[in-house]
C-alpha cells in the first residue's frame, strides 16, 4: 500500500511544485484501482502564473487580483455557482464550456485535484470529462497546499496544465452581486495587464456559438453494462460521465450518438433514448430538435432528458425556452415535485429554461423551482417521456432525484417486454461485433482553450499583413 501511494512521479510533482507540506500517508486508505500518476501536460500548457491579474465585466466594474493558473487572457460569459464543494466536477462538466465561472465559497482548492482513473466500465472516477470545460477560474482565495488521499495535484498545477487561467483575490461577493442584479455578463480574464477601455469591443460571447457542437462526440461510441439487458441510446450533447454511469450502473448498456444524429432512423435497435446536459443555447441544435420531433411521431420508445436534454425536448414539444437572468448554479436548489408535493434539494447549471406557459395541451409540469418559480420539469400525459431540468445524477450530491434513473430505466424494461410480445425474435442488445467496433469513449471532442481575444488575433494577422507587404 505505502508503495502505492508514494509512487516516484507523485513525490516529483509535489517537489516540483515547491510545496512546503510533508507528504501524508494514509495506511488505512483504499485506492485500489485508483492509478497516482501526473496526468501528461497537454500542448497548451504553461508555467503557473503568478503575475499581477485583472478580472474585467464589459461594462461593469474591473477587479485585480492575482494570477494562479495558466499564463494567458481569455473572456468568456460570467457565471457564478454557489456550490461549497465539488469544483472538480464542476470545472469538467461540458455544460460549462465558454464560461468563466466564479465561486462563491471562500476557499477553493483545499481538497488538490484527482488523477485521471476510470472505473471498472471505462468511466472517468472522479471528473465529469477528460478536461477542463470552463475557460476561467475566479476564486476570493486559491489554497496553493492541499490534502486529500486522491490527489495528485494542485488547483493552480490543474489550470496551468490544461491552458485555463484563473485569478484569486478578488472580492467574489461584490462579482456575485453586481452578476444577480444585472445579470450574467460577458468578462474576460487578462494575465499581466492593466485594463484598456478600448479592447472592451473584444469580448466574445460564447451564446452566439454552437457549444454543443464542440462537446458532443462526432462519432459513436458504447459503454457495456455487464449486469442488464437493455440498450439505451444517448444523444450526446456533452454528456456527464456519471450520466452514463448511473445508466450503466442500473443495467443498461449505451451507445451515444453526436448531437445532430437523426436518432429516429435506429431508435427501433434500441429499449430507450437519453437526451443529455450540454452547453449554451438550445436554439442553436435545431436539427436535434427535428429528430427529435421525428422520434415522438414515430416511435412509442420511452424518453428521459437532463438539463440541456429537457430544453430539447421541450422545443421538440413545441414549447419554447427562455434565457434566465443569471441561471442556477448550486447544489442546494429546492425543486417541487408536483405529482407527490414533494421537494427535492437539487444540483443544477443552466442558464436557459423551459416557458411552462407554452406547453402543448399532452404535456404538463413535473417540477418547479422554489427559488425562482422557473420550470424544473415536464412530463408527457401519457407517455413515456419526461425531462428535468436539474441533475439528478450530481457526482458532487445531492442524490435526492437519482430515483429518476430508476423510474426511467423502469419504463425501458417495460417497452422492451411490449416489443418482444410483438417480435419475439428482436434483440436490442448491442452485438458483440458492435461493442469491439465502437469507440469506449468520445470521439473527436478538442479540450477547451479559452475563447481567444478575437480582436488581438485580428490586431496580429493585420500587423503580420502589412510587414508581409512591407517586404
Amino acid at each position: 500500500m505505502l508503495s502505492r501511494l508514494c509512487r516516484p512521479a507523485v513525490l516529483d510533482s509535489l517537489k516540483a511544485s515547491r510545496l512546503s507540506r510533508p507528504v501524508r500517508v494514509r495506511s488505512l486508505a483504499t485506492v485500489e484501482n485508483t492509478p497516482r500518476q501526473m496526468p501528461d501536460a497537454r500542448p497548451r500548457a504553461t508555467p503557473i502564473s503568478h503575475d499581477r491579474a485583472t478580472f474585467t465585466i464589459r461594462d461593469g466594474p474591473v477587479f485585480s487580483g492575482k494570477s494562479f493558473g495558466a499564463k494567458s487572457n481569455v473572456s468568456g460569459e460570467a457565471v457564478f455557482t454557489t456550490s461549497l464543494v465539488g469544483y472538480p466536477e464542476s470545472l469538467t462538466d461540458p455544460s460549462y464550456r465558454g464560461q468563466i465561472l466564479v465561486f462563491t465559497q471562500p476557499l477553493i482548492g483545499n481538497y488538490g485535484v484527482p488523477s485521471s482513473a476510470r472505473d471498472e466500465n471505462g468511466l472517468l472516477r472522479y471528473f465529469e470529462s477528460p478536461h477542463l470545460q470552463a475557460v476561467g477560474v475566479v476564486v476570493a482565495d486559491v489554497a496553493e497546499q492541499y490534502s486529500h488521499w486522491t490527489a495528485v495535484e494542485s488547483l493552480s498545477q490543474w489550470c496551468a496544465r490544461e491552458g485555463v487561467p484563473a485569478i484569486s483575490g478578488v472580492d467574489t461577493r461584490a462579482i456575485v452581486t453586481y452578476l444577480r442584479e444585472r445579470g450574467s455578463s460577458l468578462a474576460r480574464i487578462t494575465i499581466g495587464e492593466e485594463y484598456d477601455a478600448d479592447q472592451d469591443e473584444a469580448f466574445i460571447d460564447p451564446e452566439q456559438i454552437n457549444l454543443v457542437h464542440k462537446v458532443s462526440t462526432k462519432a459513436p461510441f458504447h459503454v457495456s453494462s455487464p449486469n442488464g439487458n437493455v440498450h439505451v441510446a444517448v444523444i450526446d450533447c456533452g454528456v456527464k460521465e456519471n450520466i452514463l454511469r448511473s445508466l450503466v450502473s442500473r443495467g443498461a448498456s449505451v451507445t451515444a450518438f453526436p448531437y445532430d444524429y437523426p436518432i429516429h432512423k435506429v431508435a427501433h435497435h434500441f429499449d430507450g433514448v437519453f437526451i443529455s446536459n450540454g452547453p449554451g443555447d438550445p436554439t442553436h441544435c435545431q436539427d436535434t430538435v427535428h429528430y427529435l420531433q421525428k422520434l415522438m411521431e414515430t416511435s412509442q420508445i420511452p424518453i428521459f432528458g437532463i438539463c440541456l436534454g429537457h430544453q430539447l425536448l421541450g422545443l421538440a414539444s413545441g414549447a419554447k425556452t427562455i434565457k434566465l437572468k443569471y441561471g442556477n448554479r448550486a447544489h442546494n436548489i429546492p425543486a417541487l415535485d408536483l405529482s407527490t408535493g414533494r421537494c427535492h434539494i437539487t444540483s443544477q447549471n443552466h442558464g436557459y429554461a423551459i416557458d411552462a406557459s407554452t406547453l402543448k395541451d399532452d404535456w404538463k409540469e413535473y417540477f418547479i423551482n422554489l427559488n425562482d418559480s422557473s420550470n424544473e420539469g415536464i412530463i408527457h400525459k401519457s407517455r413515456p417521456i419526461f425531462g428535468t431540468q436539474f441533475h439528478p445524477e450530481a457526482r458532487g450530491g445531492p442524490l435526492d432525484s437519482s430515483y429518476l434513473f430508476d423510474t426511467y430505466l423502469d419504463s425501458v424494461q417495460k417497452y422492451k417486454d411490449s416489443q418482444a410480445q410483438f417480435q419475439p425474435s428482436r434483440e436490442s442488445r448491442p452485438s458483440q461485433m458492435l461493442v469491439d467496433l465502437l469507440a469506449k469513449e468520445r470521439v473527436g471532442v478538442a479540450p477547451t482553450t479559452g475563447m481567444a481575444n478575437i480582436a488581438n488575433a485580428a490586431r496580429a494577422s493585420a500587423a503580420r499583413a502589412s510587414a508581409a507587404a512591407a517586404a
